[in-house]
């Protein structure tokens, strides 16, 4: 799961409770997390974490720098985000520095005081990371999607395998011996296709394109429908969107794709107004590619998938043609999204031209994928990653085992085990995907699955009666990880095996200290040895990194 975690509000509310109790007094890291509700502590952990041992500044809250000074910094290593984390010479005091790259020596100035830690920006580079490349992409300093494509491919897993490490042992609670020695942590697993690797992208409308400040100078607000932009939106605004052409994630037929619609939609002929999301008028919203294949054929299928804000089929009608043309675009949906949310999912779906789905294929089995359906976005690692749950699975292929899928999505990994075990049990809080997922297996004739939509983080007293005592337990959870509620529930369950799957390494180092060493505040003691974690990394040049965990009965 590529979305990137935002903190919670709680969490928010948490951090501004414990600025209150200590009024302008700074915490550190480590105090902060203490003082934190457990299940909030590894969202801020990330930050101690990614330093190792030496955390804490030489001369605890003797130093903490002034918003606007500069500082020579260090980068050390990449914590949450992708973001540099540095510490200030002599004083240990940590920064954050966005686009700051490990072995980057530069100065900095300080935009932002955050209690325990400052933000910077960089202002200057006095000497460059040993590991820099020259990034292929036009939009690399811009752009927030693959903040590190001027990291080489090697020094970026180096980095994301540091990072699952270092939150295994300070978050996770398990000793370096334990994780290094006994050979825990397993080295990470490289994704060979570095480039056009997703098989879906999200482009947003806007009526300003966003400018990096090198380019205001460039701008011209008397070029009127010029001035639309369709891209990505700027890393932290709702509201700015960078003009994008190309993007070198998504494949070559989406790219072709977005090329067409740029070269036209902007024409005050056609009549398109962008959506603002200030004055809530326009029509385009975003425009959603995905690429998938023929399963008999194995070409490039692409859908075409246009947010609009009303249901106006006459007025899409060039662009539909337009996109329609290439003999890739099989399928060409409407959403209708009335609300003024920025949510590409529609409260109302048309198909405008050919299929209402496209397919594609995953470990010998064909899945359905609807405009609004969650699959994984990097087929070919998605391929690895599933081979590595379907190995920690154990699986012994007589027909006898019980499988309980967590957060099952729209039925992927529930289904690849399905054909060696006598039955899967998937539990999802999505209705689509639990109608993907039926639908999926019914495509491949899978009758001895079961997948149920409910909600895992509110389940109650009953949840566990409807299904037999599972031999394997499967939970793939969204960033946050799992509820304490569920977590209770699996220790009490005692599957012999259990196989987690994370999007988020932090939280997964929390749930896995829970589910290993308990929870002695709340006299819970862990059932299970972690026996392996293998990082994987789905998407080359972001900060995302996946973990296959697999947990065994004590």
């Amino acid at each position: 799961m590529e979305i990137v975690m935002m903190p919670s509000l709680k969490l928010f509310q948490g951090v501004r409770r414990c600025r209150q109790e200590f009024g302008r007094e700074m915490a550190s890291i480590s105090n902060l997390t203490n003082i934190l509700p457990r299940r909030f502590r590894a969202s801020v952990c990330t930050l101690s974490c990614s330093l190792g041992e030496d955390v804490h500044p030489t001369k605890p809250n003797s130093y903490f720098p002034k918003r606007g000074e500069t500082l020579e910094l260090v980068c050390e290593s990449l914590a949450f985000k992708g973001k540099g984390l540095c510490k200030v010479t002599k004083t240990g005091f940590v920064v954050l520095c966005d686009r700051a790259l490990p072995g980057e020596h530069f100065i900095g100035r300080v935009t932002r005081k955050k209690g325990n830690y400052a933000e910077v920006t960089k202002v200057k580079t006095i000497t460059p990371p040993p590991d820099i490349v020259d990034a292929p992409c036009l939009y690399a300093p811009y752009c927030g999607g693959c903040k590190t494509q001027n990291l080489s491919y090697q020094a970026q897993l180096r980095a994301k395998e540091d990072q699952a490490r270092d939150l295994l042992i300070h978050v996770g609670k398990f000793s370096r011996e334990q994780v290094q020695l006994h050979n825990v942590m397993k080295p990470i697993v490289p994704c060979h296709i570095q480039f056009h690797y997703r098989n879906k992208m999200e482009f947003s409308f806007g009526p300003q394109r966003w400018l990096p400040k090198e380019s205001l100078q460039d701008r011209n607000d008397d070029a009127g429908n010029e001035n639309y932009a369709l891209g990505l939106h700027a890393p932290g605004f709702f509201d700015k969107i960078l003009n994008v052409d190309k993007c070198l994630l998504q494949s070559d037929p989406a790219n072709k794709v977005l090329a067409a619609i740029q070269e036209c939609w902007r024409d005050p002929q056609l009549g398109f107004s962008p959506y603002n999301v200030y004055s809530h008028k326009g029509f385009l919203k975003h425009l959603m590619l995905r690429t998938g294949r023929d399963v008999t054929t194995g070409l490039s299928e692409v859908m075409v998938n246009f947010v609009t804000s009303s249901y106006q089929p006459e007025l899409l009608k060039f662009l539909v043609d337009k996109v329609s043309a290439f003999p890739e675009v099989v399928s060409v949906i409407n959403n209708v999204n009335t609300s003024v949310g920025n949510t590409s999912v529609g409260e109302e779906e048309y198909t405008l031209y050919g299929k209402s789905s496209i397919t594609e294929t995953l470990r010998g089995l064909t899945f359905q994928i609807s405009a609004n359906s969650f699959f994984q976005t990097n087929t070919s690692q998605a391929e690895v990653l599933y081979k590595l749950i379907e190995d920690c699975a154990g699986v012994r292929g007589d027909g006898s085992e019980i499988v309980l899928d967590l957060f099952c999505g729209t039925g992927t990994i529930g289904l690849t085990l399905a054909k060696s075990v006598r039955h899967v049990y998937g539990y999802e809080v999505v209705p689509q995907a639990i109608r993907d997922a039926r639908l999926n297996a019914k495509i491949n004739g899978i009758q001895n699955a079961t997948f149920v939509q409910g909600d895992l983080n509110k389940i109650d007293e009953n949840f566990g009666k409807n299904f037999p005592k599972p031999d394997i337990v499967i939970s793939d959870p969204n960033r946050p990880g799992m509820h304490m509620k569920l977590i209770k529930f699996l220790l009490n369950l005692r599957a012999p095996r259990i196989v987690y799957v994370s999007c988020n390494p932090a939280t997964c180092a929390r749930d896995l200290d829970f589910l290993c060493h308990g929870v002695e505040e709340q006299n819970i003691k862990g059932s299970y040895k972690l026996t392996s974690l293998q990082p994987v990394d789905m998407f080359p040049h972001t900060p995302h990194i996946e973990c296959v965990c697999l947990l065994e009965l004590q």
